[in-house]
């Protein structure tokens, strides 16, 4: 398949979008950019947006007040399209229509995707959901709203062009978006950059108690539930931590994890070298790509930490030899 059209046929009278669990700026990026597409250019397709409401700095999107939080009745869609989920267990809100569906596709740049649909484009060396989707998509047919949600996308995935996952192509992608009109500085600073008053100070209390581990190489923080009550934050709020961790001198491995409920703690890991941190991910039944993935742990906090450092260690260990 060489364009999204290849799918939209004539045969397609209804279409459903849906992202992963706790949708990042890459994941509303893709998937609000693919309902803005379709919805202009194909007009007669009934087209349905379904993802978990974002952080509000996302918000400011095209086709995100047409969203659809909660879990739709089973029936049969023409076309299901999944964006930005590794596995089709991670998608949100409405995985239940995906084995319905009469055909299903599957967009994505995870490395660990295996594919779970019956049309499956995975390109693991894209930087970004969304830069796969725009190579999909006919150029002429992206207005500024779709390419606003684009763009958006692959400044969250690279860091705004910061990450290795940054290529050539993807300052072409970049270069193209632009052309469209839109207000790139903008959308990075609202996006990207700036932070509420809560974040900053959560932000600053993981780092002031964050611990360098295996003689610098790894560097961990930690926010336990008491954490994001006392400063009164949610899940959301918390993006970007371990972003920042990563930027520590001397640090291979960038670790975060924060306690979504008791006991239970999401796992964010950061390689700044070759260190494959989805391996890691990985041995603990997550996934993502080779410098950023993600899993859920359960215990202590210093179970979680213990766990992940035997596994960590070996990494760094292999990698030193």
């Amino acid at each position: 398949m060489e364009k999204l059209s290849d799918l939209l046929t004539n045969e397609v009278h209804t279409a459903a979008i849906a992202g992963h669990v706790r949708p990042d700026g890459d994941c509303i990026g893709t998937n609000t950019a693919l309902y803005l597409y379709i919805k202009k250019n194909y007009p007669l397709i009934d087209v349905k947006l379904y993802l978990e409401e974002p952080k509000a700095a996302l918000l400011f999107l095209k086709g995100c007040d047409k969203m659809i939080s909660e879990t739709p009745a089973d029936e049969s869609v023409d076309l299901f399209i999944s964006c930005d989920a590794s596995e089709k267990e991670r998608i949100a809100v409405a995985g239940n229509l995906l084995p319905l569906a009469k055909k299903s596709v599957c967009i994505d740049h995870h490395i660990s995707n295996t594919g779970f649909a019956d049309v499956n484009i995975i390109v693991p060396e894209a930087s970004s959901s969304a830069e796969v989707l725009y190579g999909l998509l006919e150029d002429e047919k992206i207005d500024k709203d779709c390419a606003e949600a684009l763009y958006t996308g692959i400044i969250h995935d690279t860091g705004v062009f910061q990450y290795k996952n940054t290529s050539p192509y993807t300052m072409t992608v970049a270069a193209a978006l632009m052309k469209k009109g839109i207000d790139f500085c903008s959308i990075i600073d609202n996006s990207f950059n700036i932070r509420t008053h809560r974040e900053n100070q959560i932000l600053g209390r993981t780092l002031l108690e964050s611990v360098l581990m295996l003689d610098g190489r790894v560097i961990v923080g930690t926010v336990t539930h008491r954490d994001m009550a006392f400063y009164d934050v949610t899940q959301k709020d918390l993006d970007g931590i371990v972003a920042q961790l990563r930027l520590t001198k001397g640090v291979e491995v960038a670790v975060f994890i924060y306690e979504c409920e008791p006991q239970v703690y999401k796992v964010s890991l950061r390689s700044n070298s070759d260190i494959d941190v989805s391996e890691i991910a990985a041995a603990f039944e997550g996934g993502g790509h080779i410098r950023a993935a993600g899993c859920t742990m359960y215990g202590t906090d210093h179970d979680v930490i213990n766990n992940l450092m035997g596994v960590i260690q070996e990494k760094v260990s292999k990698e030193h030899d």
